[in-house]
């Protein structure tokens, strides 16, 4: 179930899309890129070592340690972005195999596009997907423009149509490494009510909102790392 806290954004929320496009705060048009650099390349330092010894530990179980899958950027701009390597090499192969052979699995990927019990995610890679570890390489993707530190979740082209009317809000700012979805809802949410999260988030683009975000996305991580 998905936490509640954030709907209260959508009280008198019109269903045109136009009302959804980011209020031009001066926070956003001017300041949130010079957080993101500072926050990201901060970050880096700080996790330097880690990285480096998840780096290692991947190339001794074979493959590339770092993939870059396509997703859709501000303005419908395509972007490499950047995860540690967290699933088996033939992991299409399998995915095919698991939705033509389980319906409830199939259900599932269609209504969230998420699979809770993954067949595809190695050992190591539940680790890393569990704290959340396998998105540090994401920080790259903010130095170079690409995402934000907070937004929405980044998608898929063939995602992009679950958008709707809220499209353009969606095309209007970077993508995130973290946002509301994956503080409030990460796993136990529709993809719908993903969205609801992403446009809630974008009305109200505000520095404090990007502070609390963070913080809330170590604290988190820390708690699934220590469960």
């Amino acid at each position: 179930m998905q936490d509640q806290s954030y709907q209260a954004d959508f009280i008198g929320f019109s269903s045109h899309g136009r009302e959804a496009l980011p209020s031009g705060s001066v926070y956003e048009r001017f300041g949130k890129r010079p957080v993101d650099i500072f926050c990201a390349a901060f970050l880096l330092m700080l996790s330097a070592p880690l990285m480096v010894a998840i780096t290692l530990g991947l190339m001794l179980t074979g493959g590339t340690p770092v993939f870059a899958h396509r997703r859709v950027g501000r303005d419908g701009i395509s972007f490499r972005c950047y995860k540690f390597r967290t699933m088996r090499k033939d992991s299409s192969r399998v995915l095919r195999f698991v939705l033509r052979t389980d319906p409830a699995a199939a259900e599932e990927w269609a209504g969230a596009q998420k699979l809770l019990d993954d067949p595809r995610v190695t050992r190591i890679g539940l680790l890393l997907r569990k704290t959340s570890l396998d998105e540090l390489p994401q920080l790259f993707n903010v130095l170079r423009g690409d995402m934000s530190m907070v937004g929405p979740r980044p998608v898929t082209d063939r995602e992009l149509a679950r958008y709707g009317r809220f499209l353009q809000a969606y095309l209007a700012v970077r993508p995130g490494v973290t946002g509301l979805w994956q503080v409030h809802g990460r796993g136990t949410t529709l993809f719908s009510e993903r969205v609801e999260m992403d446009v809630a988030y974008i009305r109200k683009i505000r520095l404090l909102t990007d502070l609390k975000l963070m913080f809330q996305t170590a604290e988190v991580v820390l708690r699934r790392s220590g469960s």
